[in-house]
């Protein structure tokens, strides 16, 4: 959802055995850079059902929210004023099917190895996903109960 140049938008760190689902998509530049699953809010949506919907349309997996690591304000390479919302969840399998036209491959990558990676790896708003990944590798999250269903 955007309004006045503001993004609301959902994303998740999907984990298995230590490791963290990435995905790699093609941004309108032609671009390819690493990401969590994620993706925009939409209009009077819930933002945890908005969570798992975008993780369903871009690996087809079904998962499930355990917690969140928080929220991120940034401004995006697109020029939009950005508000995150990044939650942690497991996938009740790991059969990732890549949906979406834009994402074009997929890693699952240790959460200590993260940050190396992204040193020589493109990633859509590295700023957000580091601070994402040091939130994880301290294992600083916070209940989902902070989030009320829509209303």
């Amino acid at each position: 959802m955007t309004l006045n140049n503001i993004a609301i938008v959902v994303s998740v760190s999907i984990i298995k055995d230590e490791e963290v689902l990435l995905i790699k998509e093609k941004t309108s530049s032609g671009i390819t850079k690493w990401n969590f699953p994620s993706g925009r809010m939409e209009l009077a949506e819930d933002i945890k059902q908005a969570a798992v919907r975008e993780v369903k349309e871009e690996t087809g997996l079904d998962v499930h929210l355990i917690e969140t690591s928080g929220v991120y304000n940034f401004v995006s390479d697109s020029n939009n004023q950005v508000i995150l919302f990044h939650f942690v969840g497991r996938a009740y399998d790991d059969s990732v099917l890549l949906l979406e036209e834009g994402v074009v491959d997929y890693k699952w990558m240790k959460l200590s190895e993260l940050e190396c990676f992204m040193v020589s790896n493109p990633f859509r708003n590295s700023a957000a996903i580091k601070q994402i990944a040091r939130r994880m590798l301290n294992k600083e999250f916070f209940p989902l109960t902070l989030f009320s269903e829509q209303i």
